[in-house]
């Protein structure tokens, strides 16, 4: 089917006390062949005017929320069709990622194993998207995107995790009540610190708004950071690296013969026993920890990681993430990825003691900016001048202000949300080389969250050779898109 556009135009200004930005929107229409069957699609392109209530200027503008919106066409009752909300984390991302990785009917293209490829990059048709099961809509949060405050407010105000959850939620509250979709199932997907974002988002729309979710998908989740941070004292993080530590080991080939022979999935059953008993009972007793113990726990390091004795003594048997990318494979001077510990890269100093960068997003990052560029206006027909912020860097200034003085669990958030609303489904993908967040830490959150027996059952958990954004190698792309696809059918059954 041949595709129509329709004129990019300025919806009208509604009376203000305060001069309100104009809502832009451009329609367009599509179609993507998925499944055995042609799917018809609109697609909407805009930014939505966020207001607050004044108590002396009544509604007062604070922001524009850019988004792009794919609805099926042909639906006798909307409603009857799943909506899915989609962001990615940072916090200061777009929600280019997924979509143009994983959801949306276009993907970028990249080799099989997701390595990059020389520009000029290509998009093609995803005929994985999760289109042909929920209709899908990406929110840029504020600052990030085509996303802005409205001159006159500070951007920073929107640069705390409550007031992105409270900002993000006004979108998602407006955009179901304008377009008639409180009847529909609905779902939110978030990415990394987008899956903080979700867990906040599942209880304040609860609250706020009386809206129930049917399901959370949770890509490369983080919701408690005590697991993330190797901070002195905090002996977590080490314990529940480990198995991402092993996993690129073996991947990279670092591994003693003996180990390096034995399949993935066995071989890390093996590395999380050891991690979540004998290792993480050694690092408890610290000084009290016999010579003949530690003696041990060192060869099991050695077997499990492939760096060298010497260096884990020298490391106090801790390894920090960072300076395990930059000493797994140092002899052949080069540093492994943090987002996907598959990719190496080289560094100016090989014998500094942190990388220089993180050689899985130089890999990937321009090819999903000039991609989405090209594809919003040339295709969508939203044109606007302003720059579009993939990655805003706002995770250095990000305010945690009520999480003082502790780490921020959003965890507990989740929980009370399963156990006010019990039909809620969770489901969390994982990729095994993941060292931004890895699959033992969730795992650890997940069986933490203390909620009732009978509501484990409510979450499930995928498994995927690749890394933090999993979908840019072919064969997790397509095991995440039957996950995600059952997992949707699952939490829809009456």
């Amino acid at each position: 089917m041949p595709e129509e556009k329709k004129e990019t135009k300025p919806e009208e200004k509604k009376d203000s006390k305060a001069e309100a930005p104009e809502e832009i929107t451009s329609v367009t229409e599509h179609s993507i062949f998925v499944n055995g069957r042609t799917l018809e699609y609109t697609v909407t392109a805009g930014t939505m005017l966020l207001k607050a209530e004044d108590e002396k200027e009544g509604e007062k503008p604070k922001a524009t929320v850019f988004y792009v919106a794919y609805t099926l066409n042909n639906q006798e009752d909307a409603s009857e069709r799943p909506l899915t909300f989609s962001f990615n984390g940072g916090p200061g991302s777009s929600s280019v990622w997924m979509h143009l990785g994983m959801l949306g009917p276009k993907r970028v293209l990249l080799d099989d194993e997701g390595m990059a490829v020389a520009p000029p990059y290509e998009l093609v048709d995803n005929e994985y998207t999760l289109l042909d099961k929920t209709d899908l809509v990406f929110i840029d949060p504020v600052s990030t995107g085509y996303s802005r405050s409205v001159p006159g407010e500070e951007a920073k105000q929107f640069h705390t995790d409550k007031t992105d959850i409270e900002s993000v939620g006004d979108f998602i509250h407006l955009y179901t009540t304008r377009n008639n979709r409180w009847g529909s199932a609905k779902f939110l997907i978030g990415e990394s610190y987008g899956t903080t974002r979700a867990a906040g988002l599942s209880s304040h729309l609860a609250e706020k708004h009386g809206m129930y979710l049917n399901g959370i998908m949770l890509i490369s989740a983080i919701l408690n950071f005590g697991t993330a941070r190797f901070n002195p004292g905090n002996d977590l993080p080490y314990i529940l690296f480990l198995p991402t530590y092993a996993a690129t080991a073996h991947y990279h080939k670092q591994l003693p013969a003996k180990q390096q022979e034995r399949p993935l999935e066995e071989f890390l059953a093996d590395v999380k026993q050891f991690a979540g008993t004998e290792y993480t009972l050694a690092l408890m007793k610290g000084a009290a920890l016999s010579a003949q113990e530690r003696s041990r726990v060192v060869n099991k390091l050695y077997n499990f990681t492939g760096l060298s004795k010497k260096y884990i003594e020298q490391t106090d048997l801790r390894i920090n993430i960072h300076r395990f990318c930059k000493e797994l494979r140092r002899d052949e001077n080069l540093t492994v990825g943090r987002i996907d510990s598959r990719y190496t890269g080289y560094d100016r100093d090989s014998a500094g003691e942190y990388p220089e960068r993180d050689p899985s997003m130089g890999a990937t990052g321009g090819a999903y900016s000039a991609t989405f560029k090209d594809y919003v206006r040339r295709e969508l027909g939203f044109e606007v001048d302003i720059p579009y912020n993939i990655l805003a860097g706002l995770y250095k200034t990000w305010k945690y202000d009520r999480w003082e003085n502790q780490y921020v669990n959003m965890a507990e958030e989740l929980r009370k949300t399963m156990v006010t609303n019990p039909f809620m489904k969770i489901f969390v993908a994982n990729g095994y080389y993941d060292l931004a967040t890895p699959y033992f830490a969730t795992e650890y959150t997940f069986n933490h969250l203390g909620i009732p027996a009978d509501l484990q059952d409510n979450i499930s958990m995928g498994y995927y050779e690749s890394g933090h954004m999993m979908y840019v190698h072919m064969p997790s792309l397509v095991k995440i898109k039957d996950d995600l696809a059952n997992f949707v059918d699952l939490a829809t059954k009456k």
